[in-house]
C-alpha cells in the first residue's frame, strides 16, 4: 500500500527508484513494444505494479495527480492481456472525455494490447445501442441530436419566452443536468430545491420548457447524448436476453476518473458489470470539479462499502510536480471541509527541488496580463517551450485579456476546445499530401535532395504552408501553421525512435493515431479555463484572476459549492510541473479603486498572509 502519511519510502539501491521509473504521463517519443508480459511492469512503482497486478474482483485506485494512473491502469490491463488472463475483447475500458479515450488507446497499443475498447461513456453506450436497437425496439434508431441548443430555442419559444444566447447555453446545460441525475420535468423544481442548485430560470419555467424540448424531440424523431445511456439502461434492465449478450460480451471493467460519473452513468455501469466483481474503478475525490452537471465522488467514496472485499491501492507518488509545487497542493487541501476532504491524499513528490511558487499582486487586469506575457516570454527565451506553458482561469470570458497580451508579446498560443487534431482541414490535406508522396516514392521530384524522414516530410508540407518560421500575429493562419508544425515534430520524433523509417511507416503511423484520436502537441502557450484543463499538464503553469468573487466564484454559496471552488484551484495547481504562478489584480481597470481581495485559498499559504483559507470578515 502507498505511504498516504507523507512519508518518502527509502527503498534499497538498486530498486524500481534506481532502475528507473519513468514520467508518469510525459513522453514525447515512441517506446518499443514491451517483448515480455513481465517487461510490460517494468518501470511500475510498488504501488502501480500492485494495481497491475490486481486482475481479479473489484479494485478501487485512489490515485492522486500526478501519480501516474493512466500508466497504471493501462499497463494492468496490457499485462492481463498478455499474459492471457484477460481476452482483449471482453475488456470495456471507459472514461470520459474523447481525448482521455483516445491517450487510453494510444497507449495500449505502444504496450502490445490491441483488441482492448477504451472508449468514453457515451460512445459505448452508442455503439450497444445502434446493434440492439433493431432488436429491442424495431426499425432504425432515431437521429442522434448533434447540439441541443436550437431545438432548446425551439422548446423556449412554444413557451412564448425568447432566450438569447447565454440563456440558452445555460438552459441546455440545466436540461443535461436534470436527465444525467434522472429527473423527469415534473420532478425538476422539487430536484433543484433538494440539491440547492442555483437555476437560471425559475424551475417551474424551466420544468416547461424541459418537457417542450422533450415533447419535440418526440415529434421530430431524434434523441439527444443523454438518450443514448437513458436508452441503453432501459434496453438492459427490461431486456434480460440483450443484458446477458451485454454480460457475456465484457467480463472486465475499467472505470477512469471514476469521481466523475453521474447517478445515470453508475446505473448503466451496473447493469453492464451484473452480479460480478470484475471492475476496477480510479479516481481522487480531491479532483471532483463537476458536480454541476451530475458528477458525484459518492460511488469512489462509497465503493469499499458496496465491495466489501475489494483491493483499495492509493498511488501518493507525485511523479508529476516538484515538492514546492505539491507542497502547495497539500497544504491547499488540509484546509478543506466535507467528506471528500476526509479521502484526500497527501502526495509525496518524487521530483528534484524546483523553484517556489511564485505570487504576485497587481494593479489591474491589464498589467496584471501583460506582466503574465513577459513573464512568458522570458520563460521561453530561457529554453521552456510555449507548448509546455498554460495560462489558466477561471471562466472563459478571462482570456480575451491575455490573448491580447500575447499577442503584443509576439508570443504563440491556442485556446483549449478546438476540433480534434486529426479532424482539421489542415491536418486531413497535410494527411493527403503525405500518402501521395509515399506512394510517389522517389518519383517525387518535392522529394529530391531530401535525404532523411524529417526532411521530407517538411518538402511536403512546405507546399500546405508549412515555414521554417511561424507566421506573425494570431488567428487562423497561425493555427494552421500549429498544426502542420506539430506534425514536422511528429516526423523529427518518430525518426528519432525509428531511424531507417520511411514516409510511407509515417503515414501508418498517422493513420493509427488517428483512428485511436492520439494528437501530437500544438506549439504554442495554451489558455484554458481551470475546468478545460483538467488531466492535462505544462512545465510552466499560470493561475491568474484569484480574486475573491471569482475564485471561488461570486455564485459559489454553499460550503459544499466553496470546497468545490478549492478543488479546483488545487486542479489548477497540480497542473504544473515546475513552475508555478499564481496573480490577482485589485481592480478590473487602471485607476479603478482597488477594492478586490485575493482568494481566500491562499489564506495562512501565501508569504505575509495569515488564517486558514475561511472567508475574511
Amino acid at each position: 500500500m502507498a505511504h498516504a502519511c507523507g512519508r518518502p519510502p527509502h527503498p534499497p539501491p538498486g530498486t524500481w527508484q534506481h532502475g528507473g521509473v519513468t514520467a508518469a504521463t510525459h513522453s514525447t517519443l515512441f517506446p518499443q513494444v514491451p517483448e515480455t508480459p513481465d517487461a510490460v511492469l517494468d518501470g511500475l512503482d510498488p504501488e502501480q505494479r500492485e494495481v497491475a497486478l490486481a486482475l481479479h474482483g473489484p479494485v478501487c485506485v485512489l490515485a492522486g495527480a500526478g501519480t501516474g494512473k493512466t500508466r497504471a491502469i493501462t499497463h494492468r490491463i496490457a499485462y492481463g492481456v498478455r499474459a492471457g488472463i484477460l481476452q482483449p475483447a471482453t475488456v470495456l475500458a471507459v472514461t470520459f472525455t474523447n481525448r482521455a479515450a483516445g491517450e487510453m488507446r494510444g497507449r495500449l497499443r505502444q504496450l502490445g494490447a490491441t483488441g482492448v475498447q477504451a472508449r468514453t461513456f457515451h460512445s459505448a453506450a452508442l455503439r450497444q445501442l445502434q446493434y440492439f436497437w433493431p432488436k429491442a425496439v424495431g426499425g432504425e434508431l432515431p437521429r442522434l441530436l448533434e447540439r441541443k441548443v436550437q431545438l432548446v430555442a425551439e422548446a423556449a419559444a412554444r413557451c412564448e419566452l425568447r432566450l438569447d444566447r447565454t440563456e440558452l447555453r445555460d438552459v441546455t446545460s440545466e436540461i443535461e443536468w436534470a436527465k444525467v441525475t434522472q429527473t423527469v420535468p415534473a420532478d425538476y423544481a422539487a430536484a433543484v430545491a433538494k440539491a440547492q442548485r442555483d437555476a437560471p430560470r425559475d424551475p417551474a419555467v424551466l420544468s416547461q420548457i424541459y418537457s417542450a424540448y422533450e415533447q419535440l424531440k418526440r415529434d421530430r424523431s431524434v434523441i439527444d447524448f443523454e438518450d443514448v445511456l437513458l436508452l441503453m439502461v432501459g434496453i438492459l434492465q427490461d431486456r434480460g436476453d440483450i443484458a446477458d449478450h451485454v454480460r457475456g460480451q465484457y467480463q472486465h471493467f475499467v472505470v477512469d476518473e471514476y469521481q466523475d460519473v453521474s447517478p445515470l452513468q453508475q446505473r448503466l455501469l451496473d447493469l453492464w458489470v451484473g452480479d460480478r466483481d470484475n471492475l476496477c474503478v480510479v479516481g481522487d475525490a480531491s479532483q471532483t470539479i463537476y458536480s454541476f452537471t451530475g458528477a458525484t465522488p459518492d460511488h469512489l467514496l462509497n465503493f469499499r462499502t458496496r465491495h466489501p472485499g475489494a483491493t483499495v491501492v492509493k498511488l501518493v507518488r507525485d511523479y508529476r510536480s516538484t515538492p514546492q509545487v505539491v507542497h502547495l497542493a497539500n497544504g491547499l487541501l488540509s484546509q478543506a471541509h466535507g467528506k471528500a476532504a476526509d479521502h484526500r491524499l497527501e502526495l509525496v513528490s518524487q521530483r528534484d527541488k524546483g523553484p517556489e511558487p511564485v505570487y504576485t499582486e497587481y494593479g489591474d487586469e491589464p498589467t496584471e496580463a501583460e506582466s503574465t506575457a513577459r513573464r512568458i516570454r522570458d520563460l521561453i527565451a530561457a529554453g521552456v517551450p510555449a507548448g509546455e506553458i498554460a495560462v489558466l482561469y477561471r471562466v472563459n470570458s478571462q482570456s480575451e485579456v491575455y490573448e491580447q497580451a500575447l499577442a503584443d508579446a509576439g508570443v504563440p498560443y491556442q485556446l483549449r476546445g478546438a476540433e480534434r487534431f486529426f479532424e482539421r482541414a489542415e491536418v486531413r490535406e497535410a494527411g493527403t499530401a503525405l500518402r501521395g508522396a509515399a506512394r510517389a516514392g522517389r518519383n517525387d521530384s518535392l522529394l529530391d535532395g531530401a535525404e532523411d524522414l524529417a526532411s521530407q516530410v517538411r518538402a511536403v508540407l512546405s507546399t500546405k504552408g508549412w515555414t521554417t518560421r511561424p507566421p506573425a500575429g494570431s488567428g487562423s493562419v497561425r493555427d494552421r501553421w500549429e498544426s502542420l508544425a506539430a506534425l514536422v515534430r511528429l516526423a523529427e520524433d518518430f525518426e528519432t525512435a525509428k531511424p531507417g523509417a520511411t514516409l510511407t511507416d509515417l503515414v501508418r503511423e498517422l493513420d493509427e493515431r488517428a483512428a485511436a484520436q492520439h494528437a501530437p502537441t500544438v506549439q504554442g502557450v495554451t489558455l484554458a479555463s481551470l475546468h478545460a484543463a483538467k488531466g492535462l499538464e505544462w512545465d510552466a503553469v499560470f493561475l491568474v484572476g484569484l480574486t475573491e468573487g471569482m475564485m471561488p466564484i461570486a455564485y459559489a454559496k454553499t460550503d459544499e459549492q466553496v470546497e468545490e471552488e478549492r478543488r479546483l484551484l488545487y486542479v489548477g495547481i497540480t497542473r504544473a510541473r515546475v513552475h508555478l504562478s499564481l496573480s490577482w489584480a485589485l481592480t478590473r481597470s487602471p485607476g479603478g479603486r482597488g477594492g478586490r481581495k485575493p482568494t481566500r485559498f491562499l489564506n495562512g499559504l501565501r508569504p505575509g498572509s495569515t488564517g486558514s483559507g475561511a472567508q475574511e470578515s
